[in-house]
């Protein structure tokens, strides 16, 4: 169940696993190492301040929609989440300004995305987890062509995904990805690249090139630093890798016990 920690700065965990976190004094902190890859990904995608039309799937305590209502004022951004206690818990303890452009729904992300209108956001951000997986709807080729469909020319689709080697799952969605999309990237610690550690890694695709460079820039600049993979070294990190479609995808793996946990 969800639970909120009544700080200054708030932990929303899920079943003891930490979900969230919120400073409403300042949101453009972001505890977390992959919500600051994703941020780094926000940062990346337009004009420094430039507003974007920005669609979230997975919502949890609505960090990042935070975090881009302070960084690009203007933007309009749509937030999808499944649990509807979840959104109800957070709109009560942890509001959104007014005027954020922040609207949130309590919906599946998949059947979303699938009535979303054609070419209707710069930016799809995928961060959904049934408890500690990636729900298998959101893991097949079919829905990466859903997501293609949404973005704008130009536009970029990030997901937060979870994985340790032999990497099976991630491989398979940067195949299910690379046939829908033209350029691909991936952002990993190193030690989880190397199969040291199971941990979170960023897929980033996008029909236009990606700023790989500036985001590999931010992200070894952080405090546990994380690499950029794209062109040839990650063409060889996926290779042998196929598509797989709405009939045979599977969730995302199974952490290992304390992957995640507080400690």
């Amino acid at each position: 169940m969800p639970d909120v920690d009544r700080e200054r700065a708030w932990l929303l965990t899920v079943d003891g696993a930490p979900q969230s976190y919120v400073d409403l004094d300042d949101p453009e902190h972001l505890e977390f190492e992959y919500a600051r890859r994703l941020a780094h990904v926000l940062d990346c995608a337009a004009e420094p301040g430039a507003p974007l039309d920005l669609l979230h799937l997975g919502g949890g305590a609505l960090t990042l929609p935070r975090y881009a209502a302070a960084t690009r004022a203007g933007s309009r951004q749509t937030v999808v989440e499944f649990d509807a206690g979840l959104v109800e818990l957070v709109a009560g303890h942890l509001p959104l300004a007014t005027g954020s452009g922040v609207t949130v729904h309590a919906a599946e992300a998949r059947a979303w995305l699938a009535a979303a209108p054609a070419a209707s956001a710069d930016v799809v951000v995928a961060d959904v987890f049934g408890g500690s997986r990636v729900p298998a709807q959101l893991t097949s080729v079919e829905y990466a062509r859903e997501a293609a469909r949404v973005l704008r020319p130009g536009g970029v689709y990030a997901a937060n995904l979870a994985d340790g080697a032999p990497f099976a799952f991630l491989r398979t969605q940067l195949a299910n990805f690379g046939a829908a999309f033209a350029e691909l990237a991936l952002i990993a610690e190193p030690a989880v690249l190397r199969g040291r550690r199971f941990g979170n890694a960023v897929l980033l695709a996008s029909d236009a090139g990606l700023p790989v460079a500036a985001l590999a820039r931010r992200c070894a600049a952080d405090a546990f630093p994380a690499r950029v993979e794209f062109g040839d070294p990650l063409a060889r990190f996926m290779r042998g890798a196929l598509p797989v479609g709405d009939a045979d995808a599977v969730a995302s793996p199974q952490p290992p016990q304390g992957a995640f946990s507080l400690g």
